[in-house]
């Protein structure tokens, strides 16, 4: 009896290829599997999911990545100053702030000479 209410109700998953690029876009971008799962078909289980997809759930973030970092490479090399900019800190480790520490002890003379910077002037038209 076990084994006809078991055959009765397994239903055999068969993803489509619009699911399949719905996943991929959603992992994609961070959704958890939990909720993808939610809006697949009518809802599949956890289980399901990563066992129809699991190219998908684990190929979806480098794609991404590789993608949005092309294109980050390409406006850089195009001279777009604040792709240049934001490539030279992530990729090179380029930083704008400068560290200094000093061990001193005893008495300390500082004197700094800041040179002023002149004030641009604007041409009227």
């Amino acid at each position: 009896m076990q084994d006809l209410v078991k055959g009765v109700f397994d239903v055999k998953y068969i993803p489509t290829d619009e699911e399949r690029t719905m996943v991929e876009k959603m992992a994609s971008i961070g959704i958890t599997q939990t909720e993808i799962s939610k809006v697949v078909g009518d809802g599949i289980d956890d289980k399901t999911l990563r066992k129809h997809f699991r190219k998908e759930l684990d190929t979806a973030k480098i794609k991404a990545n590789a993608a949005i970092g092309l294109t980050l490479y390409n406006k850089a090399l195009d001279g777009d100053t604040a792709s240049l900019i934001w490539y030279s800190k992530a990729q090179m480790g380029w930083r704008e702030k400068s560290h200094l520490e000093i061990e001193h002890s005893g008495d300390l003379n500082v004197n700094i000479n800041l040179t002023p910077v002149k004030a641009l002037k604007i041409k009227d038209k």
